[in-house]
Protein backbone atom coordinates (compact mmCIF):
# COMPACT_ATOMS: atom_id res chain seq x y z
CA UNK A 1 0.00 0.00 0.00
CA UNK A 2 1.40 3.10 -0.97
CA UNK A 3 0.63 6.39 1.03
CA UNK A 4 -0.11 9.80 -0.30
CA UNK A 5 2.83 12.07 -0.25
CA UNK A 6 0.86 14.82 2.38
CA UNK A 7 -0.24 12.17 4.55
CA UNK A 8 3.48 10.66 4.87
CA UNK A 9 4.38 14.07 5.25
CA UNK A 10 1.71 14.24 8.27
CA UNK A 11 3.21 11.08 9.93
CA UNK A 12 6.72 12.07 9.49
CA UNK A 13 5.34 16.08 11.26
CA UNK A 14 3.92 14.42 13.63
CA UNK A 15 6.35 12.27 15.17
CA UNK A 16 8.75 15.34 15.23
CA UNK A 17 6.14 17.19 17.10
CA UNK A 18 5.91 13.85 19.32
CA UNK A 19 9.46 14.18 19.53
CA UNK A 20 9.55 17.83 20.45
CA UNK A 21 7.01 17.27 23.27
CA UNK A 22 9.26 15.10 24.41
CA UNK A 23 12.32 17.62 25.00
CA UNK A 24 9.45 20.41 25.54
CA UNK A 25 7.80 18.22 28.67
CA UNK A 26 11.11 16.72 29.89
CA UNK A 27 11.22 19.14 32.79
CA UNK A 28 7.59 17.70 33.91
CA UNK A 29 9.46 14.55 35.05
CA UNK A 30 12.91 15.48 36.07
CA UNK A 31 12.23 18.58 37.42
CA UNK A 32 11.73 17.85 40.88
CA UNK A 33 14.14 15.23 40.96
CA UNK A 34 16.67 16.98 39.66
CA UNK A 35 16.14 19.75 41.88
CA UNK A 36 16.68 17.69 45.18
CA UNK A 37 20.00 16.41 43.19
CA UNK A 38 18.40 12.80 43.49
CA UNK A 39 19.68 12.48 39.78
CA UNK A 40 21.90 13.96 37.62
CA UNK A 41 20.04 16.14 34.70
CA UNK A 42 21.48 13.15 32.59
CA UNK A 43 20.78 10.45 34.42
CA UNK A 44 17.41 12.01 35.47
CA UNK A 45 16.41 12.51 31.68
CA UNK A 46 17.73 8.52 30.65
CA UNK A 47 15.44 7.60 33.81
CA UNK A 48 12.01 9.33 32.63
CA UNK A 49 12.72 8.38 28.45
CA UNK A 50 12.89 4.50 29.87
CA UNK A 51 9.41 5.10 31.52
CA UNK A 52 7.82 7.32 28.93
CA UNK A 53 8.43 4.09 26.18
CA UNK A 54 7.63 1.85 28.76
CA UNK A 55 4.03 3.13 28.75
CA UNK A 56 3.42 1.50 25.82
CA UNK A 57 3.29 -1.15 27.19
CA UNK A 58 0.80 -0.75 29.63
CA UNK A 59 -1.23 0.47 27.34
CA UNK A 60 -1.18 -1.92 24.61
CA UNK A 61 -0.88 -5.01 26.68
CA UNK A 62 -2.32 -4.68 30.36
CA UNK A 63 -5.08 -1.80 29.76
CA UNK A 64 -5.85 -2.70 26.18
CA UNK A 65 -6.79 0.74 24.41
CA UNK A 66 -5.47 4.19 23.75
CA UNK A 67 -8.61 6.14 25.35
CA UNK A 68 -6.57 9.46 24.83
CA UNK A 69 -5.92 8.92 20.97
CA UNK A 70 -9.32 8.13 20.59
CA UNK A 71 -10.85 11.18 22.24
CA UNK A 72 -8.02 13.60 20.11
CA UNK A 73 -9.15 12.20 17.02
CA UNK A 74 -12.41 12.38 17.37
CA UNK A 75 -12.31 15.86 18.65
CA UNK A 76 -13.27 17.23 15.53
CA UNK A 77 -16.38 16.36 13.03
CA UNK A 78 -15.20 13.55 10.45
CA UNK A 79 -16.67 15.39 7.79
CA UNK A 80 -14.39 18.61 8.26
CA UNK A 81 -11.12 16.12 8.69
CA UNK A 82 -8.95 16.50 5.79
CA UNK A 83 -5.10 15.66 5.23
CA UNK A 84 -4.86 19.63 4.92
CA UNK A 85 -6.73 20.17 8.22
CA UNK A 86 -3.86 17.70 9.84
CA UNK A 87 -0.98 19.03 8.36
CA UNK A 88 -1.79 22.79 8.97
CA UNK A 89 -2.65 21.79 12.63
CA UNK A 90 0.59 20.13 13.39
CA UNK A 91 2.45 23.25 11.77
CA UNK A 92 0.86 25.60 14.09
CA UNK A 93 1.18 22.74 17.05
CA UNK A 94 5.14 22.47 16.31
CA UNK A 95 5.57 26.55 15.87
CA UNK A 96 3.88 27.01 18.87
CA UNK A 97 5.89 24.75 20.91
CA UNK A 98 9.48 25.55 19.46
CA UNK A 99 8.47 29.45 20.84
CA UNK A 100 7.46 28.85 24.32
CA UNK A 101 10.46 26.11 24.31
CA UNK A 102 13.07 29.23 23.04
CA UNK A 103 11.48 31.33 25.90
CA UNK A 104 11.14 28.93 28.48
CA UNK A 105 7.71 28.91 28.76
CA UNK A 106 5.83 25.44 30.32
CA UNK A 107 3.21 25.50 28.12
CA UNK A 108 1.19 22.62 27.08
CA UNK A 109 2.64 20.56 23.96
CA UNK A 110 -1.28 18.97 24.50
CA UNK A 111 -3.59 21.98 23.91
CA UNK A 112 -1.17 23.30 21.35
CA UNK A 113 -2.26 20.01 19.40
CA UNK A 114 -5.85 20.08 19.63
CA UNK A 115 -6.25 24.14 19.34
CA UNK A 116 -4.06 23.63 15.66
CA UNK A 117 -6.29 20.55 14.97
CA UNK A 118 -9.79 22.65 15.91
CA UNK A 119 -8.25 25.94 13.99
CA UNK A 120 -7.41 23.81 11.17
CA UNK A 121 -10.98 21.83 10.56
CA UNK A 122 -12.70 25.64 11.55
CA UNK A 123 -10.97 27.79 9.12
CA UNK A 124 -11.87 24.19 6.78
CA UNK A 125 -15.74 24.57 7.18
CA UNK A 126 -15.49 28.37 7.05
CA UNK A 127 -14.03 28.15 3.35
CA UNK A 128 -16.52 25.66 2.14
CA UNK A 129 -19.06 27.52 3.49
CA UNK A 130 -17.69 30.56 1.47
CA UNK A 131 -17.30 29.07 -1.49
CA UNK A 132 -21.34 27.86 -1.64
CA UNK A 133 -22.48 30.84 -0.28
CA UNK A 134 -20.68 32.91 -3.22
CA UNK A 135 -21.97 30.58 -5.43
CA UNK A 136 -25.14 30.44 -4.42
CA UNK A 137 -25.23 33.96 -3.98
CA UNK A 138 -22.78 35.80 -6.22
CA UNK A 139 -24.24 39.38 -5.89
CA UNK A 140 -23.51 39.71 -1.49
CA UNK A 141 -20.49 41.68 -0.70
CA UNK A 142 -16.96 40.20 0.73
CA UNK A 143 -18.55 40.89 4.39
CA UNK A 144 -21.57 39.68 3.63
CA UNK A 145 -20.08 36.75 2.24
CA UNK A 146 -17.85 36.11 5.34
CA UNK A 147 -20.74 37.28 8.07
CA UNK A 148 -23.53 34.42 6.20
CA UNK A 149 -20.38 31.70 6.37
CA UNK A 150 -19.29 32.17 9.65
CA UNK A 151 -23.11 31.88 10.45
CA UNK A 152 -23.28 28.62 8.62
CA UNK A 153 -20.21 27.42 10.34
CA UNK A 154 -22.17 28.10 13.73
CA UNK A 155 -25.06 25.27 12.80
CA UNK A 156 -22.30 22.43 11.61
CA UNK A 157 -21.27 21.27 14.36
CA UNK A 158 -17.38 20.99 13.17
CA UNK A 159 -16.08 20.90 16.90
CA UNK A 160 -17.50 18.16 18.66
CA UNK A 161 -18.22 19.64 22.35
CA UNK A 162 -18.59 16.28 24.03
CA UNK A 163 -14.86 15.59 23.60
CA UNK A 164 -13.50 19.04 23.89
CA UNK A 165 -15.35 20.42 26.84
CA UNK A 166 -14.36 18.12 29.10
CA UNK A 167 -10.41 18.65 27.84
CA UNK A 168 -10.72 22.53 28.62
CA UNK A 169 -12.38 22.03 32.16
CA UNK A 170 -9.52 20.06 32.70
CA UNK A 171 -7.12 22.79 31.66
CA UNK A 172 -7.58 23.94 35.34
CA UNK A 173 -8.84 20.84 36.79
CA UNK A 174 -6.18 18.84 36.02
CA UNK A 175 -3.66 21.60 38.44
CA UNK A 176 -6.21 21.50 41.02
CA UNK A 177 -6.53 17.59 41.73
CA UNK A 178 -2.68 17.56 41.38
CA UNK A 179 -2.45 20.20 44.03
CA UNK A 180 -5.00 18.68 46.66
CA UNK A 181 -3.88 15.34 46.08
CA UNK A 182 0.22 16.86 47.00
CA UNK A 183 -1.23 18.44 49.96
CA UNK A 184 -2.82 15.00 51.27
CA UNK A 185 0.33 12.84 50.49
CA UNK A 186 2.27 15.94 51.99
CA UNK A 187 0.26 15.85 55.35
CA UNK A 188 0.31 12.50 55.68
CA UNK A 189 4.16 11.87 55.03
CA UNK A 190 5.05 14.35 57.33
CA UNK A 191 2.67 13.32 59.80
CA UNK A 192 4.18 9.66 59.58
CA UNK A 193 7.74 10.88 59.65
CA UNK A 194 7.60 13.62 62.38
CA UNK A 195 9.55 11.54 64.54
CA UNK A 196 11.88 10.47 62.42
CA UNK A 197 15.68 11.10 61.80
CA UNK A 198 15.70 14.01 59.46
CA UNK A 199 18.75 12.88 57.96
CA UNK A 200 17.68 9.33 57.33
CA UNK A 201 14.07 10.21 56.32
CA UNK A 202 15.48 12.45 53.40
CA UNK A 203 18.00 9.43 52.13
CA UNK A 204 14.47 7.42 52.33
CA UNK A 205 12.88 10.10 50.32
CA UNK A 206 15.59 10.32 47.69
CA UNK A 207 14.86 6.81 46.92
CA UNK A 208 11.42 7.14 46.60
CA UNK A 209 11.86 9.88 44.10
CA UNK A 210 13.36 7.47 42.08
CA UNK A 211 9.87 5.18 42.11
CA UNK A 212 7.13 8.63 42.08
CA UNK A 213 9.64 10.45 39.26
CA UNK A 214 8.97 6.52 37.34
CA UNK A 215 5.42 6.78 38.47
CA UNK A 216 5.19 10.40 36.64
CA UNK A 217 6.91 9.51 33.59
CA UNK A 218 4.84 6.60 33.28
CA UNK A 219 1.68 8.79 33.37
CA UNK A 220 3.41 11.52 31.11
CA UNK A 221 4.11 8.40 28.02
CA UNK A 222 0.58 6.90 28.51
CA UNK A 223 -1.00 10.96 28.59
CA UNK A 224 1.19 12.31 25.79
CA UNK A 225 2.46 10.23 23.48
CA UNK A 226 -1.54 9.07 22.41
CA UNK A 227 -2.46 12.26 21.45
CA UNK A 228 0.16 12.24 18.86
CA UNK A 229 -1.15 8.51 17.58
CA UNK A 230 -4.43 10.12 17.80
CA UNK A 231 -3.55 12.33 15.26
CA UNK A 232 -1.93 10.02 13.02
CA UNK A 233 -5.09 7.84 13.60
CA UNK A 234 -7.47 10.64 12.77
CA UNK A 235 -5.32 11.02 9.28
CA UNK A 236 -4.92 7.04 8.30
CA UNK A 237 -9.06 6.52 9.00
CA UNK A 238 -9.51 10.36 6.86
CA UNK A 239 -6.97 7.92 3.99
CA UNK A 240 -8.62 4.75 4.36
CA UNK A 241 -12.74 6.10 4.19
CA UNK A 242 -12.42 8.94 2.07
CA UNK A 243 -9.26 7.82 -0.74
CA UNK A 244 -9.23 4.22 -0.51
CA UNK A 245 -13.20 4.08 -0.25
CA UNK A 246 -11.98 1.11 2.03
CA UNK A 247 -15.00 -1.47 2.79
CA UNK A 248 -13.66 -2.78 5.47
CA UNK A 249 -13.23 0.93 7.17
CA UNK A 250 -16.39 1.64 5.59
CA UNK A 251 -18.36 -1.02 7.27
CA UNK A 252 -17.33 -0.64 10.72
CA UNK A 253 -19.18 2.58 12.47
CA UNK A 254 -16.83 5.83 12.82
CA UNK A 255 -17.46 5.25 16.96
CA UNK A 256 -15.12 1.94 15.91
CA UNK A 257 -12.75 3.45 13.75
CA UNK A 258 -10.01 4.32 15.59
CA UNK A 259 -10.01 0.94 17.71
CA UNK A 260 -9.68 -1.26 14.88
CA UNK A 261 -7.10 1.22 13.59
CA UNK A 262 -4.87 0.94 16.77
CA UNK A 263 -5.17 -2.26 16.04
CA UNK A 264 -3.74 -2.83 12.70
CA UNK A 265 -1.56 -0.04 12.70
CA UNK A 266 0.17 -1.10 16.01
CA UNK A 267 3.17 0.39 14.79
CA UNK A 268 1.93 3.86 15.27
CA UNK A 269 1.59 3.75 19.09
CA UNK A 270 5.38 2.14 18.96
CA UNK A 271 6.71 4.67 17.68
CA UNK A 272 4.87 7.79 18.96
CA UNK A 273 5.86 6.28 22.57
CA UNK A 274 9.25 5.91 21.53
CA UNK A 275 9.68 9.45 19.70
CA UNK A 276 8.26 11.16 23.39
CA UNK A 277 10.88 8.55 24.97
CA UNK A 278 13.72 10.01 22.70
CA UNK A 279 12.54 13.68 22.85
CA UNK A 280 12.92 13.34 26.80
CA UNK A 281 16.19 12.30 26.16
CA UNK A 282 17.14 15.45 24.63
CA UNK A 283 16.04 16.83 27.63
CA UNK A 284 14.72 21.09 28.14
CA UNK A 285 17.03 22.54 30.40
CA UNK A 286 15.36 26.07 30.29
CA UNK A 287 12.17 24.98 31.39
CA UNK A 288 13.57 22.79 34.37
CA UNK A 289 14.73 25.75 36.03
CA UNK A 290 11.42 27.37 35.78
CA UNK A 291 9.60 24.36 36.92
CA UNK A 292 11.85 22.55 39.66
CA UNK A 293 13.20 26.20 41.43
CA UNK A 294 10.59 29.71 40.09
CA UNK A 295 7.57 28.23 41.30
CA UNK A 296 8.87 26.99 44.94
CA UNK A 297 12.00 25.32 46.47
CA UNK A 298 11.45 21.78 46.47
CA UNK A 299 12.92 19.31 48.73
CA UNK A 300 12.84 15.22 48.39
CA UNK A 301 9.99 14.74 50.75
CA UNK A 302 7.93 17.47 48.60
CA UNK A 303 9.11 15.87 45.14
CA UNK A 304 7.63 12.69 45.95
CA UNK A 305 4.47 14.00 46.81
CA UNK A 306 4.41 16.40 43.81
CA UNK A 307 5.26 13.76 41.32
CA UNK A 308 2.89 10.60 43.21
CA UNK A 309 0.39 13.59 42.95
CA UNK A 310 0.45 14.20 39.34
CA UNK A 311 1.10 10.31 38.55
CA UNK A 312 -2.30 9.50 40.20
CA UNK A 313 -3.91 12.90 38.21
CA UNK A 314 -2.58 11.11 35.27
CA UNK A 315 -3.98 7.91 35.75
CA UNK A 316 -7.42 8.77 36.65
CA UNK A 317 -7.92 11.06 33.50
CA UNK A 318 -6.23 8.20 31.23
CA UNK A 319 -8.64 6.08 32.41
CA UNK A 320 -11.91 8.04 31.57
CA UNK A 321 -9.98 9.36 28.31
CA UNK A 322 -9.27 12.71 29.13
CA UNK A 323 -6.19 14.40 27.58
CA UNK A 324 -4.98 16.82 29.91
CA UNK A 325 -1.15 18.78 30.37
CA UNK A 326 0.95 17.23 32.01
CA UNK A 327 2.88 20.76 32.34
CA UNK A 328 -0.46 21.71 33.98
CA UNK A 329 -0.93 18.76 36.27
CA UNK A 330 2.90 18.47 37.89
CA UNK A 331 2.52 22.68 38.06
CA UNK A 332 -0.43 22.26 40.75
CA UNK A 333 1.55 19.47 42.19
CA UNK A 334 4.15 21.44 43.25
CA UNK A 335 2.08 24.21 43.95
CA UNK A 336 0.35 21.71 46.56
CA UNK A 337 3.51 21.11 48.80
CA UNK A 338 4.40 24.61 48.44
CA UNK A 339 0.93 25.52 49.91
CA UNK A 340 1.83 22.97 52.98
CA UNK A 341 4.74 25.37 54.18
CA UNK A 342 3.13 28.94 53.59
CA UNK A 343 1.21 30.13 50.91
CA UNK A 344 3.81 32.93 50.91
CA UNK A 345 6.17 29.76 49.64
CA UNK A 346 4.72 29.81 45.99
CA UNK A 347 6.06 32.36 43.69
CA UNK A 348 2.69 33.89 42.70
CA UNK A 349 4.25 35.69 40.22
CA UNK A 350 5.46 32.92 38.28
CA UNK A 351 2.43 30.78 38.50
CA UNK A 352 0.52 33.67 37.43
CA UNK A 353 2.52 34.06 34.01
CA UNK A 354 1.94 30.20 33.51
CA UNK A 355 -1.49 30.40 33.73
CA UNK A 356 -1.35 33.28 31.41
CA UNK A 357 0.23 31.31 28.65
CA UNK A 358 -1.84 27.82 29.41
CA UNK A 359 -5.16 30.05 28.59
CA UNK A 360 -3.86 31.60 25.55
CA UNK A 361 -2.25 28.33 24.22
CA UNK A 362 -5.35 26.89 22.54
CA UNK A 363 -6.62 29.95 20.52
CA UNK A 364 -3.52 31.32 19.57
CA UNK A 365 -2.54 27.50 18.06
CA UNK A 366 -6.22 27.81 16.29
CA UNK A 367 -5.33 31.04 15.14
CA UNK A 368 -1.97 30.09 13.57
CA UNK A 369 -3.27 26.56 12.26
CA UNK A 370 -6.72 28.98 10.20
CA UNK A 371 -3.66 31.10 8.86
CA UNK A 372 -1.59 28.10 7.82
CA UNK A 373 -4.56 26.22 6.27
CA UNK A 374 -5.15 29.53 4.36
CA UNK A 375 -1.76 29.53 3.14
CA UNK A 376 -1.69 25.43 2.45
CA UNK A 377 -5.23 25.69 0.38
CA UNK A 378 -4.01 28.62 -1.72
CA UNK A 379 -0.63 27.37 -2.70
CA UNK A 380 -1.99 23.97 -3.39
Amino acid sequence: MEFPILLIVIIVLALIFDYINGFHDAANSIATIVSTKVLTPFQAVLWAALWNFAAFFIAAYIIGEFKIGNTIAKTVNENFITLEVIFSGLVAAIAWNLLTWWFGIPSSSSHTLIGGFLGAALMHAFMMDYHDVAAAQPGLGFWDTCKEAFSQVTQQSVVKFDKVIPIFLFIFMAPIIGMVISIIITLIIVHLYKRSNPHKADKSFKRLQLGSSALFSLGHGLNDAQKVMGIIGAALIYYHVEMLKDPVYLGIPAAGRFDYFAEHYLWVPLVSFLAIGLGTMSGGWKIIKTMGTKITKVTSLEGVSAETAGAITLFITDHFGIPVSTTHTITGSIIGVGLTKRVSAVRWGITVSLLWAWVLTIPISAIVAGITYLLVTFLS
